[in-house]
């Protein structure tokens, strides 16, 4: 006695793909130890709100942020880097821990002039004798 299957025709719509997560390489997670500001509007639109972070890997496309007190996130938000002066870095929300780290994807990729300002700036250990090119 022969079981009935159905029969899955391929057509283009039934695997949906964007570049930016499916076909995009991974980056290597670097530890750093950075601090941050995210901001996102609460209530619709009418008001922005600002949270402390620290940054504690960090990526071309990514990163895990620690986060001091538990709050609500939304999907959608910026990154702010103080003391790399790098401004509203677009993020999406990918996944939020238990123990208060979330790991967030970058909208657009970072360069490495961006990269290395924020190790140069960074607190840990790694990244003690990096040094800053203002030439380049």
């Amino acid at each position: 006695m022969r079981g009935t299957f159905p029969v899955v025709q391929q057509h283009f719509l039934n695997k949906e793909e964007s570049f930016m997560y499916d076909r995009e390489a991974r980056f290597p997670m670097e530890d750093t130890r950075n601090e941050a500001r995210i901001e996102y509007t609460e209530k619709g639109m009418t008001q922005l709100s600002s949270r402390r972070c620290e940054i504690l890997k960090l990526s071309k496309s990514g990163a895990v942020l620690g986060i001091a007190t538990q709050f609500r996130l939304p999907h959608n938000f910026y990154l702010d880097i103080p003391s790399a002066r790098i401004q509203m870095i677009g993020c999406l929300l990918k996944r939020v821990h238990a123990n208060n780290v979330i790991e967030a994807r970058f909208l657009r990729l970072l360069t490495d002039r961006d990269l290395n300002r924020i190790f140069v700036y960074s607190t840990h250990p790694n990244h003690r004798d990096r040094t800053l090119d203002i030439y380049g």
